[in-house]
């Protein structure tokens, strides 16, 4: 059951949002392209990497509001394949910031009964961040409560090849191969695929973003830079999400009680 009594003061904005989302009709999963770290800096004449810091808090406390709403998968967008182009000093901040943040919150994870797991080529960031990560990884690894996946050097297409390459290696069959067959080769085999995909910072792209589990979600954009992002953001983009209609190809709930159109035979 869902844990709300911290989320929101009495009489706040936070509150008037939460009381109108229908918590019998939340997303699983929520993934998060994290956007505008850069920008948010440069509005207020600072470096790039105080954007990056800011963008810690938001991510602590989505973390925080997903697990209170019984969320079952968060995903966020930490550090792209793409990412490793940027300036060398720029990296290698993101990395200590990255392992500074999994050392600290740790703790906190374990007691809020939070999973964590790395969903990317693990094996491609410094050794000491990929022994933080696995620390994480293991000191979590019995809790069941929000699954938290940390998208770090991670491309979408790489994904599907680096699962083309298991089948290959496993000599699975073509008549052998479905789309069951191929996700459950997937970085994320085994959670369900998101339904809400939020991206701030106003920018309409996927950027190679979970590219084979998307195909179903719901986009919602925002315009706030993600240092910016907050639980009223979070509880706008679960509101537009629950005025969607979700078809997944078919007809509407209203549309398939009315009963489908007689096609008419020339």
């Amino acid at each position: 059951m869902a844990d709300l009594a911290q989320l929101a003061s009495p009489g706040s904005d936070e509150d008037r949002l939460l009381r109108q989302i229908d918590l019998a009709r939340l997303p699983r999963h929520v993934a998060v392209i994290m956007d505008g770290n850069g920008r948010w800096a440069r509005k207020r004449r600072l470096p790039r990497i105080a954007g990056h810091r800011a963008g810690i808090a938001s991510v602590r406390e989505l973390v925080e509001t997903c697990a209170r709403l019984d969320v079952s998968v968060l995903t966020v967008y930490a550090f792209s394949k793409e990412n490793w182009k940027r300036p060398k000093a720029e990296v290698d901040f993101l990395m200590d910031l990255l392992r500074d943040y999994m050392r600290k919150e740790l703790d906190e994870l374990c007691e809020n009964n939070i999973r964590v797991q790395v969903v990317g080529r693990l094996y491609e960031l410094p050794a000491v961040v990929q022994d933080v990560l696995q620390r994480a990884v293991t000191a979590t690894a019995a809790n069941t409560g929000l699954v938290f996946n940390l998208a770090l050097s991670y491309g979408g297409r790489a994904e599907i090849v680096d699962a083309c390459k298991e089948l290959i290696r496993e000599g699975v069959l073509p008549e052998d191969l479905d789309e069951e067959a191929f996700a459950r080769r997937l970085y994320t085999a085994g959670q369900p695929d998101p339904d809400l995909v939020i991206r701030t910072g106003g920018e309409m792209r996927v950027s190679n973003f979970l590219l084979w589990q998307i195909a179903y979600a719901e986009f919602v954009m925002t315009d706030a830079l993600w240092p910016d992002f907050r639980k009223r953001d979070f509880f706008q983009a679960l509101l537009e999400f629950q005025r969607r209609e979700r078809r997944f190809g078919g007809p509407s709930p209203r549309e398939a009680a009315e009963g489908s159109p007689t096609l008419v035979q020339g």
